[in-house]
């Protein structure tokens, strides 16, 4: 089979994590018979500096024409980039968002598991975390507060700033869809996550998830409040299986989640559209401050290609195999610097990648 995957390595140690996960990805196409056929793209900073815009039309249409995209991490500091410089609609994290709109990319999925061999990385207390945890995060992705009207104003001789946060059923009704079929492949529990206690858009957003939730009968329903659920995440996270919820109370809590697994080079994230394409990152940022020195963890870079093949091109076993790989290496002990723990042995990314490529089998 072949895979034709667009990479957009992009900036701070976004090169260096993807260059890792493509070795991955080129070793289990050899093992399993399939070939890995790369489109180079830019998007954010490192499109910034060649055209002057984070995001081109053609990338949009060369990203069209791929089945699927692995993507690194984009952004610099905005302290000092010049990049940062630019109106906010000029900046790297516009091409990110453009991306998403174009290519309709509604659905977000981000695994949090906290491996056994990590629990001494994980900040919770041992009795939380005896036995790890594995949740699935469903963030809807091109709707909410990200993508509403925005103005800044004077009014009276005072600045004021407006935000609209809205949503329509549709939009509801198919991310709520895609979680409850993801939660029939797992445990069966679907926590929606609102503020139905304030916000229309989330009184809407339960309506709707109780309306889907009619056609799943299997599939057990809960609704929680977004601030509850941010401290039941570290009170008790092996209650959740997916949590399913609205654009930014999911950026916050997967954040939250990251943590709790020891490490954001951990998470990984797919962004996926209504067919088999999806764009895949880690869910940390491009650590600038880390870039170029061989330190960064390319672990949750190496998940999202896992999630490419099981998402995107049905190949369930091979995903398996890197998830196995991964699980392996940190059994014999190999660390990046940010899962360091006394005893274990320390490497560094591309020793990591090396290590992980080396186990598929």
């Amino acid at each position: 089979m072949e895979l034709r995957i667009g990479v957009i390595k992009g900036d701070g140690i976004g090169p260096e994590i993807v260059t890792e996960a493509m070795k991955v990805l080129d070793e289990t196409a050899r093992v399993y018979g399939h070939t890995c056929g790369y489109t180079q793209l830019l998007m954010g900073g490192a499109s910034i500096d060649v055209h002057g815009v984070p995001l081109t039309d053609e990338t949009v249409a060369a990203a069209r024409s791929c089945d699927a995209v692995l993507m690194g991490s984009i952004g610099g500091d905005a302290r000092t980039s010049p990049w940062y410089q630019l109106e906010p609609s000029k900046r790297p994290e516009a091409g990110l968002l453009r991306i998403r709109k174009e290519l309709n990319l509604f659905a977000n999925l981000r695994p949090a598991v906290l491996y056994d061999e990590l629990k001494g990385a994980c900040p919770l207390k041992k009795e939380i975390t005896e036995g790890g945890f594995d949740m699935m995060i469903m963030r809807e992705l091109t709707g909410g507060l990200y993508f509403g009207e925005r103005r800044t104003v004077r009014e009276d001789g005072v600045m004021t700033a407006y935000d609209s946060l809205t949503y329509n059923e549709n939009e509801i009704r198919r991310i709520a869809k895609r979680g409850f079929d993801i939660a029939m492949k797992r445990r069966k529990k679907v926590t929606s996550v609102d503020k139905a206690n304030v916000l229309d858009s989330s009184r809407l957003w339960r309506k709707v998830v109780e309306e889907v939730a009619a056609g799943y009968p299997e599939v057990a329903l809960e609704h929680m409040l977004v601030d509850n659920c941010a401290m039941q995440l570290v009170k008790d996270p092996k209650q959740f299986d997916v949590i399913l919820t609205e654009n930014m109370f999911g950026d916050i809590l997967s954040d939250e989640a990251s943590m709790v697994t020891g490490s954001i080079g951990m998470l990984a994230s797919a962004s996926l559209n209504e067919t088999k394409f999806g764009l895949y990152e880690p869910s940390g940022g491009s650590a600038p401050d880390i870039a170029g020195k061989g330190i960064a963890n390319p672990i949750a870079t190496i998940l999202s290609a896992a999630m490419m093949l099981r998402f995107s091109f049905d190949l369930d076993r091979e995903a398996d195999a890197i998830e196995n790989a991964v699980s392996r290496v940190l059994k014999e002990g190999y660390r990046t610097i940010d899962i360091m723990s006394e005893g274990k042995e320390q490497v560094d990314t591309k020793k990591m990648g090396d290590l992980i490529a080396g186990y598929i089998q």
